[in-house]
């Protein structure tokens, strides 16, 4: 600490000693802060997380998925062939009950309207299947 001496001379000079007690303020609260919140950041949910391999599927795990076509006037395609909700509902639930995994990637173009899609996703939860995904283009 700096006190003032009784000298003349070094009246002029400037005080060369730093304050510290605001720095040492400053650090006990940020120590008090700390420790309250540690205990909340390193709280943790238990999970049992599956454990990933580097082994790659074979030929016979990878299955095809069922491509489904949306054109443009709303009209369904299996497999380049035209077919009704009904016959869509009919054929996913034979799939369906052959392969339990069985996955329905849908193709539509992006002019189709959003009831034709939904459309096409209901049938698909009332034959039971629920591995659904959407097939997009890669733009360049």
């Amino acid at each position: 600490m700096a006190f003032g001496s009784f000298n003349s001379s070094d009246e002029d000079a400037p005080m060369a000693e730093i304050n510290v007690t605001p720095l040492v303020d400053v650090m006990l609260v940020l120590l008090i802060v700390f420790m309250i919140t540690m205990p909340v950041l390193t709280h943790s949910i238990p999970l049992q997380l599956p454990i990933a391999t580097d082994e790659k599927p074979t030929q016979t795990e990878i299955k095809k998925p069922v491509r489904l076509a949306i054109n443009e006037q709303g009209e369904y395609y299996l497999d380049e062939k035209l077919v009704s909700l009904e016959e869509l509902k009919t054929f996913l639930q034979q799939k369906h009950s052959e392969n339990p995994d069985l996955v329905l990637a849908i193709a539509a173009d992006k002019s189709v309207e959003y009831e034709n899609i939904t459309n096409a996703l209901q049938t698909a939860q009332q034959a039971g299947v629920s591995k659904i995904g959407f097939e997009t283009e890669v733009q360049e």
